[in-house]
């Protein structure tokens, strides 16, 4: 067998964003006063729907991160990822608060 014959292939990227099977039942938030911008999230996230703020919205070196909340499927492991390894800037709502609170409906 050749070396690294046995990883699997990197799929493609999806050319449109796919839509939740069901509505999650909690959302992530990123404190972003609290995030500092380490990234340590991102690659954690199994739908990848965390992304860095624009650096152009705070004017800042290295700007916090910022999850796409109409692709977040609430499985809570950026938070766990955060706390565990960071500095514990995200949160989960429940879904029904999180609306309530952003003003946001989630599909």
């Amino acid at each position: 067998m050749r070396p690294y014959e046995h990883y699997k292939s990197v799929p493609e990227m999806a050319e449109t964003i796919g839509h939740k099977k069901r509505k999650p039942r909690l959302m992530a938030v990123v404190d972003e006063d609290s995030c500092t911008g380490c990234q340590v999230c991102i690659p954690y996230c199994p739908v990848d729907c965390i992304e860095t703020v624009p650096k152009e919205k705070y004017g800042i070196p290295i700007p916090p991160v910022q999850i796409r909340f109409n692709e977040c499927i609430g499985c809570q492991i950026c938070a766990k990822v955060c706390t565990k390894l960071t500095w514990d800037a995200i949160r989960m709502l429940p879904t029904e608060e999180f609306e309530n609170i952003y003003d946001y409906k989630i599909d």
